[in-house]
């Protein structure tokens, strides 16, 4: 079982993403149209669970299908959509099994690529709700260290709230 370990954000995230979002564009090839930095890590000053999500738009998800091979010779697992209809999803462990890179692959124009960067983009413009949304993971990472499940539970209804205001305020910008 692993631990809920949320850190302090760390600087070298931002570099950790551009360095690993060129190693998945060259293997996901010409299909990809955008990639972004997504999740806690890129949203600055908050604590986080140390893994790196990138999202990546592409034009044909058949296309990604067909290099999973090249993101395996990465070292990511192809997941497949994983719960999440549309989505192509590969995650990536260093070698003490620890989770380090969320890839989330969307089609171009499609709603999930929407409220992941309305989110963070969100959290971004609003210090005093990221920093919300820091305090409770911590504390959730310090009464569920052994669940992740329960972590995940915990943070759902804020998440919730925060993609709905964060879908109103991208619909008055």
């Amino acid at each position: 079982m692993s631990r809920v370990v949320v850190v302090p954000p760390d600087p070298a995230w931002v570099e950790i993403y551009k360095t690993e979002a060129a190693r998945v564009r060259d293997a996901l090839g010409p299909s990809v149209v955008e990639i972004h930095h997504i999740g806690s890590t890129s949203i600055p000053g908050i604590f986080a669970k140390p893994i790196v999500d990138i999202l990546v738009e592409a034009t044909d998800l058949r296309d990604v299908d067909m290099r999973n091979n090249r993101m395996e010779s990465l070292g990511y697992e192809v997941m497949g959509e994983y719960g999440i209809a549309g989505r192509r999803y590969f995650r990536k462990d260093n070698q003490d099994g620890d989770r380090i890179h969320n890839v989330h692959t969307f089609k171009s124009g499609t709603p999930g690529i929407a409220r992941h960067l309305a989110f963070r983009d969100f959290m971004r413009a609003h210090p005093d709700l990221a920093m919300q949304y820091s305090d409770l993971k911590r504390k959730l990472a310090a009464v569920h260290p052994d669940s992740i499940e329960l972590y995940m539970d915990g943070k759902d209804g804020f998440i919730k709230e925060m993609e709905r205001r964060a879908a109103q305020w991208q619909a008055e910008l």
